[in-house]
């Protein structure tokens, strides 16, 4: 459905990952040490408003940015108790580390990733 998903090797991507299904998130999440995972929808203001800084990470961190489309993978947003968009689920050594609902700004955006990736 989307061409975005561009991340042939998926660890050092500069982009955000678009995930297609459980299976592939999972594969993503196995595959790198740290993945924040976008959980949005394109009707979503909230959401907009952070993409530019979610883009930014992707680039400047050693996390991978995932995102999924709740309206296209309901099922998938269930599983992760997703209620609001944005919610951001962080993975870090394939385990859920955190979960947080909301526009966070970039600079706590970063924290809670670097709170994985400098150890």
């Amino acid at each position: 459905m989307t061409t975005e998903t561009t991340a042939t090797n998926e660890t050092g991507t500069d982009e955000p990952v678009y995930i297609d299904d459980q299976e592939h998130l999972d594969s993503v999440v196995a595959e790198n040490d740290v993945v924040l995972t976008d959980f949005y929808a394109d009707w979503c203001g909230p959401c907009k408003m952070i993409e530019p800084a979610l883009e930014k990470l992707a680039a400047e961190t050693d996390a991978v940015i995932a995102k999924v489309d709740v309206d296209a993978h309901q099922p998938l947003a269930a599983e992760y108790g997703v209620r609001g968009v944005p919610t951001l689920v962080l993975f870090a050594d394939g385990e859920q580390a955190e979960q947080v609902t909301g526009a966070l700004p970039e600079d706590r955006l970063r924290d809670l990733i670097e709170g994985y990736t400098a150890a």
